[in-house]
């Protein structure tokens, strides 16, 4: 090729160049248009691990797009309570909100099942009955006739029992005990005595200092450290069997997400997914640290005894019972989580359980 053949070739090819970057700006800001949103948390600022989700959130939807779709954070009490955050997306007063299914455990206990529900499934369990067996799925139906459209968006792993100001031993020990707990493990502990409490978590250290409840629960070692509760309430109980992997969901105006682009809603799903792996990986992460941390400050580890759990166990699958009886919604979720829960458990105590039992024994002898 001689240069002047070259010249020209290299010419047209530039003005091609240049018509399609021409072309190309108009049609990037069809395809990413600007989007506003605010997000109201059920949780105060000072939660890093779970009022931090949604600023994960936020800040990755931002850089993914250029800053074309952002999401304004407000942590609770700035535009609503915590509990309220799903009601404000419902209502329209905000697009989205970070919240947990069982605090509306009032309106009809159904909310709760794909968050967490007592002696349900771990928090691997959990997520595989979501993004896999249909979860997502079947709360989104429950969740279409309230303007409202779900994705998990965090999960703390198998919480804690709870702080407690006296030891618990025996089922008689919580006979008209007042203690902070979300609604459904509320009406199981009822049956049992406990007059339960439910508090946003902001108020819980407020109520136990001045004596208004005898414990509460949140979330685990991280989170209850930065929270005091141990200042006031010496006993630490584990496990939480109310809250085996409990799902934080984005809750978000169903029509304001049916009428984003189908490239921002894909976006959402895998950043949201991306949020609730990450959760779960802080909190495993910190909650090794917090506990040693605790100890070395006075609190009392105590696990609660067979007695204790075995009686809870019992009152939990009559509350079931009578669920599924009078709520067709209920019943179809709760079928299909504990139908998968016996499966996840066969499997997981072959492989994982044996493993992590090997390791936790050379853990305790000082060979790790």
């Amino acid at each position: 090729m001689d240069r002047r053949s070259f010249l020209t070739k290299a010419g047209v090819a530039g003005v091609g160049a240049a018509s399609a970057a021409t072309l190309a700006a108009p049609a990037i800001a069809q395809s990413m248009p600007k989007i506003n949103w605010r997000l109201t948390s059920s949780f105060p600022k000072s939660l890093d691990t779970i009022y931090g989700g949604a600023e994960v959130l936020s800040k990755r939807l931002s850089e993914a797009t250029d800053g074309n779709f952002t999401l304004q954070v407000f942590a609770a009490g700035e535009i609503v309570g915590g509990l309220q955050a799903a009601d404000a997306v419902s209502d329209g007063v905000v697009e989205a909100a970070h919240t947990v299914g069982y605090y509306y455990f009032g309106k009809d206990p159904t909310w709760a099942l794909p968050a967490a529900v007592p002696f349900s499934l771990s928090a691997r369990g959990t997520n595989a009955w979501h993004y896999h067996g249909g979860g997502i799925d079947l709360y989104n139906e429950f969740l279409a006739d309230k303007n409202l459209f779900a994705l998990p968006g965090g999960n703390t792993g198998t919480q804690m029992g709870g702080w407690f100001r006296k030891e618990i031993n025996t089922v008689e020990d919580l006979k008209g005990l007042k203690f902070r707990v979300g609604g459904f493990a509320g009406k199981v502990m009822e049956r049992l005595g406990v007059v339960p409490q439910q508090i946003a978590g902001g108020d819980i250290y407020p109520s136990l200092e001045k004596g208004t409840i005898d414990g509460a629960e949140w979330v685990g070692p991280y989170d209850d450290e930065k929270l005091g509760f141990f200042k006031v309430a010496p006993y630490y109980y584990y496990p939480g069997w109310w809250e085996g992997g409990p799902t934080v969901h984005f809750m978000f105006g169903k029509k304001a997400y049916e009428e984003l682009p189908k490239s921002y809603q894909s976006l959402l799903r895998s950043l949201c997914q991306g949020v609730d792996a990450d959760m779960l990986q802080k909190y495993d992460y910190k909650n090794p640290t917090a506990i040693k941390s605790l100890v070395a400050q006075g609190t009392q580890l105590r696990p609660f005894t067979p007695e204790v759990l075995d009686a809870c166990f019992k009152a939990a699958n009559e509350v079931y019972a009578e669920m599924s009886a009078n709520n067709p919604a209920f019943k179809k979720i709760w079928e299909s989580i504990k139908a998968f829960r016996s499966e996840n458990y066969t499997w997981a105590q072959i492989a994982e359980y044996n493993y992590d039992t090997f390791m936790m024994m050379k853990q305790n002898s000082g060979e790790l």
